[in-house]
């Protein structure tokens, strides 16, 4: 079965009072377990904010250099994704519109491309 990421970028959350958010929470974890119990789940987490470690790795000189912060300045950024295991584009758009749900702002699906056969 292909993988699908269901992901959002940080700016995409809005700005919500403390409380909205410990409201999305139950919600969040609820999807979650319904994933899991789907057999659907393969991973799922949150990104640190802002101030949270970055680390950029570029081979482009012909070595590798691993600096401090983000590869290039941008004003979006990775805020949190979901993994999910499912047979079709159907199937993975319901779950990215539930995870959208009871996070409370938009997010992406999008489709692994397929790995190649192992030996």
């Amino acid at each position: 079965m292909p993988e699908y990421l269901i992901y959002f970028n940080q700016q995409w959350v809005g700005d919500h009072t403390e409380e909205w958010f410990r409201g999305r929470g139950p919600l969040a974890r609820a999807v979650t377990e319904e994933m899991k119990e789907a057999g659907v789940y393969v991973f799922a987490g949150g990104l640190e904010e802002e101030d949270g470690p970055i680390y950029s790795a570029d081979p482009t000189s012909g070595e590798v250099l691993i600096t401090d912060g983000p590869y290039i300045e941008t004003k979006e950024f990775l805020g949190g994704f979901a993994l999910v295991n499912v047979p079709d584009d159907e199937t993975a758009k319901l779950w990215a519109g539930k995870v959208a749900n009871a996070c409370g702002w938009p997010h992406e699906v999008r489709r692994f491309k397929p790995q190649p056969k192992s030996r």
